[in-house]
């Protein structure tokens, strides 16, 4: 029988650190601690954990370092960046770091729970072996890679389940609130904004020409809709 999901939180600031901890292990996940981005690499190779809450703002280096220094390690494992800060910009470059999610302080720990599960829900559900094709582009669902006009790369976790959900309801108008239960495990709310920022990455990897899309279409005023 397969044991507790291992969260490791990556965070300086004791009060959250011990309020997640608590929170999380009450949930029923193992979760371990680092306080520093150096600590954190260490403790990713020693507990490869199932997931990572990374917080932007450590000691020694900033969260996009330690982000870019976990996917050279493992571009599968879902990382969730948080921050104090909730510019646009700064979720962007979050993103682009690597991330998967990012959740603003202060934040709610039944919605973070919430996110966690869902995430589980999807890995655990996944086919081995399963791959997706989208015009020139083949996603191989287990390993994560997507290879397209000669080229292969590794997609993240989200990546991979946006994907995944699109193309289990291909052809037909998926909406945002939808994408957001199914995906990342909440309801409706700012986060929607990440959604658009993945569709513009995944297209960019996918389409001949990102934007004149002819596979991940826009609903407008709804979603997103994947045509074959």
């Amino acid at each position: 029988m397969d044991g507790p999901k291992t969260i490791l939180i990556v965070d300086d600031e004791p009060h959250i650190v011990l309020g997640l901890k608590d929170a999380l292990e009450f949930e029923g996940f193992r979760v371990v601690t680092a306080a520093t981005g150096g600590a954190a690499i260490t403790e990713y190779k020693t507990e490869k954990p199932d997931a990572v809450l990374l917080d932007l703002m450590l000691p020694d280096q900033n969260g996009y370092q330690v982000c870019q220094q976990l996917r050279q390690l493992d571009a599968q494992v879902p990382v969730i960046m948080l921050t104090a800060k909730s510019q646009e910009a700064d979720k962007i470059r979050g993103l682009d770091s690597g991330a998967d999610d990012y959740v603003t302080k202060p934040f709610s720990v039944g919605e973070l729970t919430a996110r966690l599960r869902a995430l589980f829900r999807r890995t655990d559900a996944r086919q081995d072996g399963q791959v997706i094709v989208i015009g020139d582009a083949t996603i191989n669902v287990a390993t994560h890679t997507l290879s397209c006009r000669g080229q292969e790369e590794m997609l993240t976790f989200y990546e991979v389940e946006l994907l995944r959900l699109l193309h289990e309801r291909r052809g037909e108008p998926v909406s945002r609130d939808d994408i957001l239960k199914k995906v990342w495990g909440i309801e409706k709310s700012g986060t929607s904004r990440t959604i658009d920022n993945f569709i513009v990455k995944l297209r960019k990897k996918i389409e001949r020409r990102p934007n004149e899309p002819v596979y991940i279409l826009t609903v407008y005023g709804h979603g997103y809709k994947l045509v074959r």
